[in-house]
């Protein structure tokens, strides 16, 4: 038997190997940390890369890269997530495929730039301004972040939409050996048809504006009622495609842990008085979640924020919902335990 060559990788390093591997054409991405070495491994590799002049320029390179027929991906953090938002809304309106990598850090503002955390949850599913649905994966490893960065390309293809994968400062820092080429996964062609190359008669209108048969129709509220339920169905229906999460059922328990990305690495060890519930598809909101829920008595989410994914859980379950919130950039076993006992 052929032995499989392991590697050190961080979670930067396998992000970029996971792009790669997605077929990845263009890329475009503005320095900042804890994302900068994706980019810095990016130029070194035979793929059209261009260091934009800001997060904003980045991002709309990638939807412009994504119309021309490349599937495209720009990598940031906190600052540079915020000030993409309106190009995310503007992928959505357009249903462009591009993947967007977002590197957490301590925020707000420039906050703690080498610390990571997990303070963009609401940003990546409410940032932009409108209605608008997406789609979001948090690994929780150096070799998730190689799959589930496949994954979100796949998602974007199929969605025509952009996906977030959304890492925290640790998992892009941290190292662990992988096995890269043990890992299954499956890959999805292109079904985007770049401008100016498509076969078919069909039109299209780029522009932000509202429209029906590809004319502005900016004073035509059903044209737009019936455009965004269309547009909402489409991608919560292949959202259903990739019902990535983690359970972790402890018979004994009469309490779930909700908790993501490293947080859901720090608390493993409490599978022995705990059920663990980890998702990795962060949004949608897994639906599993509702069966799974009613086993217990409590409820209690553990995140290295004042209670984003909490808020949305409760909204989700609409039952009282706990939190364990580890705020500055660390996380402590110890600490969370002794905030688990003043709610058992």
């Amino acid at each position: 038997m052929k032995k499989v060559a392991k590697r050190l990788l961080s979670g930067n390093e396998a992000i970029v190997e996971g792009a790669m591997a997605a077929g990845i054409g263009f890329f475009s991405s503005y320095p900042i940390t804890p994302a900068s070495e994706i980019m810095e491994k990016i130029a070194t590799i035979k793929i059209n890369f261009l260091q934009a002049e800001d997060e904003m320029a980045s991002l709309n390179m990638c939807i412009g890269s994504s119309l021309a027929g490349k599937k495209s991906m720009t990598a940031t953090s906190g600052p540079g997530f915020s000030l993409m938002q309106e190009s995310i809304g503007l992928a959505f309106k357009l249903a462009v495929p591009v993947v967007i990598v977002d590197a957490q850090r301590v925020g707000p503002s420039t906050g703690m730039p080498t610390l990571g955390s997990q303070q963009d949850i609401l940003q990546a599913k409410y940032g932009s301004h409108g209605d608008y649905t997406i789609i979001v994966f948090t690994p929780n490893s150096v070799e998730e972040c190689f799959k589930y960065t496949i994954e979100a390309f796949n998602a974007a293809e199929e969605s025509l939409n952009p996906v977030i994968l959304l890492t925290d400062g640790i998992i892009n820092k941290m190292y662990e050996t992988t096995e890269l080429k043990k890992i299954k996964y499956n890959l999805k062609k292109r079904k985007f048809e770049a401008l100016g190359k498509t076969k078919s008669k069909t039109k299209r209108h780029f522009t932000g504006l509202t429209s029906k048969n590809n004319i502005p129709a900016t004073r035509d509220s059903q044209a737009y009622r019936i455009w965004y339920s269309k547009r909402k169905k489409e991608i919560l229906g292949i959202a259903k495609k990739y019902n990535f999460f983690e359970y972790i059922e402890n018979k004994k328990a009469d309490t779930l842990l909700i908790a993501y990305g490293i947080t859901s690495r720090v608390i493993l060890p409490l599978k022995e008085k705990y059920s663990i519930f980890r998702p990795i598809r962060l949004f949608p909101i897994i639906e599993d979640l509702k069966q799974i829920s009613k086993k217990y008595k409590k409820i209690i989410v553990i995140e290295m924020n004042d209670g984003q994914y909490c808020h949305e859980i409760k909204a989700f379950l609409k039952r009282d919902i706990k939190l364990v919130s580890q705020l500055g950039g660390k996380i402590s076993l110890r600490e969370i335990k002794n905030e688990l006992r003043r709610f058992i």
